[in-house]
């Protein structure tokens, strides 16, 4: 499994938990208990999902003031699930580019959300990714 595909496993885990209002561990688990290939990208994905739920505030706090007129609450769940997935990575993982991390989070925008995820997700990680420059 490659790191394309740990990021839509991700991307899945996190719509589940937001779905259900729980970010634990426990649920993490169960859903990867299916997941057999996850051996070769685990260590990235448990490295991610712990900066996600970690980091889940603040996160979120990047992506409300990097929206326009759209708050969280309001925010299709696949969207917003892709938003912090791609907003950890820029924010809390040096070792992945912003470039990188926004056009994953595009493609997989174009491959589950609506017809204007893409430029709506493009729109907010490009704010983020400028604000993540400016911190550090």
């Amino acid at each position: 499994m490659n790191r394309s595909e740990a990021r839509e496993l991700m991307m899945q885990l996190l719509f589940q938990m937001e779905a259900q209002d729980e970010y634990s561990f426990e649920m993490k688990e169960k859903f990867l208990q299916d997941k057999k290939d996850m051996k070769v990208q685990r260590n990235y994905f448990d490295r991610l999902f712990d900066m996600i739920v970690k980091n889940k505030d603040e996160i979120d706090r990047m992506i409300d003031e990097s929206s326009v007129n759209w708050k969280i609450s309001r925010m299709n769940k696949v969207d917003l699930a892709i938003s912090r997935l791609a907003s950890a990575e820029m924010l809390y993982m040096e070792d992945i580019p912003a470039s990188v991390a926004i056009n994953e989070a595009i493609i997989l925008a174009k491959k589950f959300g609506t017809e204007d995820s893409s430029k709506f997700i493009n729109g907010i990680l490009g704010k983020v990714a400028g604000k993540a420059a400016e911190a550090q």
